[in-house]
C-alpha cells in the first residue's frame, strides 16, 4: 500500500464517525426523509409479507382453487389465472422467492464488490491493474442476455439465477470501491496516521472500511432493485422457473390475457413496482445519510 505526501491550502481532519466510540445515526438520518420512511416501511413490509406468507393464506398458489379468469371478488381477492390459481396466494408466496433472489444477489455482488475494490485499491500496483482488467472483462457482458442463455442451456433454477446475477453484478461496485479507497489513503489525516506508526490493518479497519462501506451499500440497494427488474423479465419470457412461483412467473402469465383478465397483469406489476421502489428508495435515503456524514464529518480549516 502506498502513501504519498502531498501539499494543501487546508488540514483535513478525520471524520468524526471514524474514530473510535464514534458514528452517523444511519437509521435516524434515513428516517428525517419522507422517501426514506416510505422506503423502509415498504421494504419492511414486503419483507415481513415474504416471511409469514403461509399465515397470511391458506391456498396453495399452485393448486387449482376457482374458476378459469375469475375476477376479483371476496372469494378471490385478486383474481385467478387461466386455470383457475388464486393469484393473491402467488403474489404472496412470489414475494418471499422475488425477495430471496434480490437478497442473495445483493449479498454475492456486495462481497465480490467490496473485496475486489478494496484489494486493487489498498494494494496498488500489478494487483490494481489486474483485478481492474478482471473488472473490465465482466463489466462488458450481458447479463441479461447471459443469463437467458444459461437457462436455456442448463435449464431453470433460483440457484442458477443467483449465482449468475451475482457473478455479473459486483464491477461498478468494484470500481466505486477501488476510487473511494485511492482517494481515503491520499488524505492527511491517513497520512498522519501512517507517520505516526499506524499499521496498514489499522488504516484498513479504522478507516477504509468504514468510509467505503455506506456508498458500497447504497449500490448494493440499487443493484437489488435492478435484479427484480431482471427476475421479472425473465419470468415474463418464459425463462424463469416453471416450479418456483416469482411475481416476473406471474407477470409471465398475463400474456395474451390482458383484455380478458386484467388483473393478471395490474397485481403482479403493482408487486414488482414496489419492491423495486422499496429497494430504491431505501437506497436514496442511504446515500443521504452518506452525504450528510461527510458532509459534517470532514471540516476544514484553511491555513
Amino acid at each position: 500500500m502506498a502513501f504519498s505526501i502531498r501539499g494543501s491550502e487546508s488540514a483535513e481532519l478525520a471524520p468524526a464517525a471514524l474514530l473510535p466510540g464514534a458514528g452517523w445515526s444511519p437509521l435516524r438520518t434515513m428516517l428525517k426523509r419522507p422517501t426514506g420512511r416510505a422506503g423502509l416501511v415498504l421494504l419492511t413490509l414486503l419483507i415481513v409479507v415474504g416471511a409469514v406468507a403461509p399465515l397470511l393464506t391458506g391456498i396453495d398458489p399452485a393448486a387449482v382453487t376457482g374458476p378459469s379468469l375469475a375476477a376479483p371478488s371476496v372469494a378471490h381477492i385478486m383474481g385467478t389465472d387461466a386455470i383457475g390459481r388464486d393469484l393473491f396466494s402467488g403474489i404472496i408466496f412470489g414475494t418471499r422467492s422475488s425477495l430471496l433472489i434480490a437478497i442473495s444477489v445483493g449479498l454475492v455482488s456486495g462481497i465480490c464488490g467490496l473485496a475486489i475494490g478494496m484489494s486493487a485499491g489498498f494494494f496498488g500496483g500489478a494487483a490494481d491493474d489486474i483485478l481492474m482488467h478482471v473488472t473490465e472483462a465482466f463489466q462488458v457482458l450481458p447479463r441479461f442476455f447471459l443469463v437467458a442463455i444459461v437457462i436455456a442451456l442448463f435449464g431453470p433454477g433460483l440457484d442458477r439465477l443467483i449465482i449468475i446475477l451475482g457473478l455479473t453484478s459486483w464491477p461498478v461496485l468494484a470500481r466505486v470501491v477501488r476510487g473511494e479507497v485511492l482517494a481515503t489513503k491520499q488524505l492527511d489525516y491517513v497520512l498522519a496516521s501512517v507517520a505516526l506508526g499506524a499499521s496498514r490493518f489499522h488504516v484498513f479497519r479504522y478507516v477504509l472500511v468504514p468510509q467505503v462501506l455506506p456508498g458500497a451499500l447504497v449500490l448494493v440497494g440499487l443493484i437489488m432493485g435492478q435484479v427484480l427488474l431482471i427476475e421479472a423479465s425473465l419470468g415474463f419470457i418464459g425463462l424463469g422457473d416453471p416450479n418456483t412461483v416469482t411475481w416476473g412467473i406471474l407477470a409471465g402469465r398475463a400474456q395474451g390475457l390482458f383484455r380478458a383478465g386484467w388483473w393478471l397483469a395490474v397485481f403482479p406489476g403493482i408487486a414488482i413496482t414496489s419492491g423495486v421502489l422499496a429497494f430504491n428508495l431505501t437506497a436514496d435515503a442511504l446515500s443521504s445519510f452518506v452525504q450528510g456524514g461527510r458532509d459534517t464529518a470532514w471540516p476544514s480549516s484553511s491555513t
